[in-house]
C-alpha cells in the first residue's frame, strides 16, 4: 500500500516536472521560468560594484534563496524519474546541476557566484510552455549534425593548425626580431589571427616578402572559413526531422517527440501511453 502510494507521488511529480501538457506541468515551468529569469538578474546587479556595496546582503539572500529552491527541483526530478542516472548525465541534467554548485562553490571560492549565470542554459527547456517545440527540434537537428560532422572538422582543424605551425615559422625567419616576430610562438599567434580575418595589428609584417605571405594567408583565411560551415550544412540536411510536440522519454529525457510517438527516436524507449 505505501509502495504503492510512493508510486503514485512519483508518477504525478513526473507529469508536473516532465511534461508541459498538463496544467500543473505549465504553471511549474511559468514559475521555473520567473524563478531562473530573476536569479540571472541578481547576479547580474551584484556585479555592479555601487550596488554590491549597498545591498551585498540582500543579493546574497536573493542567491540563496534561489539556490535552495533549485537544489529541491533538481532533487525532486532525481526522485521522480524512473531513470536517475539517465538525467543526472543527461544534458539537462548537467545543467540543473551546475547551476545550483556555484553558491555553494563560493563558501569556499570568492567570486564563484557569478558562475551561476549558467542558469540561462535551462531557458532552452522553456521553449515548450510557449509551443515553441518546433525550435527544440531544430537544435536537436543542429546537435545531430555537429556530431556527425565533428570527425571531418577535427581532421580539418588539424590540418589548419599544422599549416599555422609552418607558415608562423616562416614568417619568423622572413621578419624576425625586428618587425615584432620575437619568436615562433609569437608569429604563430600572427598568423592564426591573420587566418582568421580578425587582424588586432598588434604585428604587421614590414619586408615585401612578408608582406605577399601575410596577403596570401588572408585570402586563404576566407575559404578555410567556409570548409567547416559547409560540413555543417550537408550534416544539417541529412539529419533534419519534421516538427515534433512536447513529449519526453522517461528513459534518456529526449524532448521533442510527436504526441502520437509510441517509441523514443533517441533511445528505442516505449513511450507510456
Amino acid at each position: 500500500m505505501a509502495k504503492a502510494r510512493q508510486n503514485s507521488l512519483r508518477k504525478k511529480l513526473y507529469t508536473i516536472i516532465f511534461e508541459a501538457e498538463t496544467p500543473g506541468g505549465k504553471l511549474f515551468d511559468v514559475v521555473l521560468l520567473i524563478l531562473i529569469l530573476g536569479s540571472v538578474v541578481v547576479v547580474s546587479l551584484e556585479s555592479i560594484v555601487e550596488l554590491r556595496r549597498n545591498y551585498l546582503s540582500i543579493f546574497q539572500a536573493f542567491e540563496w534563496s534561489f539556490t535552495i529552491l533549485f537544489t529541491l527541483e533538481y532533487v525532486l526530478r532525481i526522485y521522480s524519474t524512473p531513470r536517475p542516472i539517465k538525467y543526472v548525465f543527461s544534458f539537462f541534467g548537467v545543467v540543473d546541476l551546475l547551476s545550483i554548485i556555484p553558491t555553494y562553490l563560493s563558501l569556499f571560492i570568492l567570486g564563484s557566484q557569478y558562475l551561476l549565470v549558467v542558469r540561462v542554459l535551462r531557458l532552452l527547456r522553456m521553449a515548450r510552455i510557449f509551443k515553441l517545440t518546433h525550435f527544440i527540434n531544430e537544435g536537436q537537428v543542429l546537435t545531430n549534425a555537429l556530431k556527425a560532422s565533428g570527425t571531418k572538422i577535427m581532421v580539418f582543424i588539424g590540418t589548419v593548425l599544422i599549416i599555422v605551425v609552418i607558415i608562423g615559422s616562416v614568417m619568423y625567419i622572413i621578419e624576425g626580431a625586428e618587425s615584432g616576430f620575437t619568436s615562433i610562438p609569437t608569429s604563430i599567434y600572427w598568423t592564426i589571427v591573420t587566418l582568421t580575418t580578425v587582424g588586432y595589428g598588434d604585428i604587421a609584417p614590414e619586408t615585401p616578402l612578408g608582406q605577399v605571405l601575410a596577403s596570401f594567408i588572408m585570402i586563404m583565411g576566407y575559404g578555410i572559413i567556409a570548409v567547416p560551415t559547409g560540413i555543417v550544412t550537408v550534416e544539417m540536411s541529412r539529419s533534419a526531422r519534421k516538427s515534433a510536440a512536447s513529449r519526453v522519454c522517461p528513459n534518456c529525457h529526449q524532448e521533442g517527440h510527436p504526441v502520437d510517438a509510441n517509441y523514443c527516436f533517441n533511445c528505442g524507449y516505449k513511450l507510456p501511453s
